[in-house]
């Protein structure tokens, strides 16, 4: 497994290793995702490449499947597709032949050998540190107890312990499945602020805060507001909600910018 690090990484191979959040979102929006070698690949010109960003080349591709990371159904040993690149550092279209790639894609209709790439440059060069990142990534996703996506907040109350500086704050998470999450926040006299989140109808104040780079933290880290909105706060006094609303900003805080 890869050791979490907030900043791109160059693999020994020479190619960018993408951080965790802009794999996690290809991984996610792709119900295909193929290692492959491409066989031939055939510029594109005219009208139907006429969208093609500044600086990129359009080509049909099509790739020997050397591995299927993630699919429905199975897959042909040969697919094609198209894909958008850039231009070398000479300004020249790229040779694609026997690249070896990762391709982020869905299914196309009726066409069995053929795949369509969520992005028109959703084909990565491979290396072993992607490779990688992205098999983890497609494990957290399919597993059973995935963190479902964060569409918004709830309700949030702060309780006052029975010392200056003691209390709780708790916050409940809205998500695309229904599924509970929630997040605690303590405050002891004398100790640094500490929070947790759950999964689940149980509050687990010991479960701790997700570990950077994983499903959970992305999910949250990318998809809580940037706010504690009003309405989560309508049965608070002033003084409660000023508190919840600091602790919410140190969990945004602690969480760090996902795609920083």
């Amino acid at each position: 497994m890869l050791t979490p690090v907030a900043a791109q990484r160059i693999a020994e191979s020479g190619v960018v290793v993408p951080r965790y959040a802009e794999v996690a979102d290809l991984v996610l929006g792709s119900p295909v995702v193929v290692d492959g070698q491409i066989r031939s690949a055939a510029r594109i010109k005219g009208a139907e490449a006429a969208d093609v960003a500044p600086g990129h080349v359009r080509y049909y591709v099509e790739a020997d499947v050397l591995a299927l990371i993630r699919a429905g159904s199975p897959m042909p040993a040969r697919i094609g597709y198209v894909v958008d690149v850039p231009l070398d550092a000479r300004g020249r279209a790229p040779r694609l032949n026997k690249r070896r790639v990762l391709a982020f894609a869905r299914p196309v209709a009726g066409r069995p050998t053929m795949v369509q790439l969520t992005t028109l440059d959703s084909q990565r060069d491979w290396s072993a540190e992607l490779d990688a990142m992205v098999r983890r990534i497609v494990r957290e996703v399919v597993a059973p107890d995935a963190p479902p996506a964060v569409t918004g907040l709830g309700n949030a109350f702060h309780v006052p312990g029975t010392l200056p500086g003691e209390g709780e704050t708790q916050i409940f998470v809205q998500t695309a499945t229904g599924d509970p999450i929630s997040l605690s926040i303590l405050r002891r006299p004398g100790q640094d602020r500490r929070w947790s989140v759950s999964l689940g109808e149980i509050v687990d104040e010991g479960a701790g805060p997700p570990p950077r780079d994983t499903l959970l933290w992305y999910r949250l880290a990318c998809g809580l507001p940037r706010t504690l909105p009003a309405e989560s706060l309508s049965a608070e006094d002033p003084e409660n909600a000023r508190v919840a609303r600091e602790d919410y900003r140190f969990v945004l805080d602690q969480l760090g910018n996902c795609r920083g």
